[in-house]
């Protein structure tokens, strides 16, 4: 079996039952897109993760009330790759209160 051109490539084909668009926490509140920095996490094994949740109230679930956001289409995220890279996606991931943004240790 032979890879496909994506994997050739490097790139992780997007699953088929992923959502059409993805809400991405950001790292700071922004009114330009093109200024907004995605918030990656590195997980425990020390892999950078792209956080992306498949509805505005699962990121606010997930996030927290005080969580910049933005949403993008899902075929997008390989933009995003290609400025900020990541090594996976995780989706709908709930983040522990203390990592969130407004808690009194974050």
């Amino acid at each position: 079996m032979t890879d496909s051109p994506d994997e050739q490539a490097g790139n992780t084909p997007i699953p088929p039952e992923f959502p059409p668009v993805v809400y991405l926490p950001l790292a700071e509140h922004t009114e330009n897109p093109e200024e907004a920095v995605v918030e990656l996490r590195r997980t425990r094994d020390g892999r950078m993760a792209l956080m992306a949740y498949s509805a505005m109230d699962r990121l606010k679930y997930c996030c927290g009330e005080q969580q910049p956001w933005m949403v993008l289409p899902t075929a997008y995220l390989d933009n995003i790759q290609q400025v900020q890279p990541f090594d996976l996606v995780l989706l709908d991931v709930i983040i522990p209160e203390e990592h969130r943004h407004g808690s009194v240790s974050a």
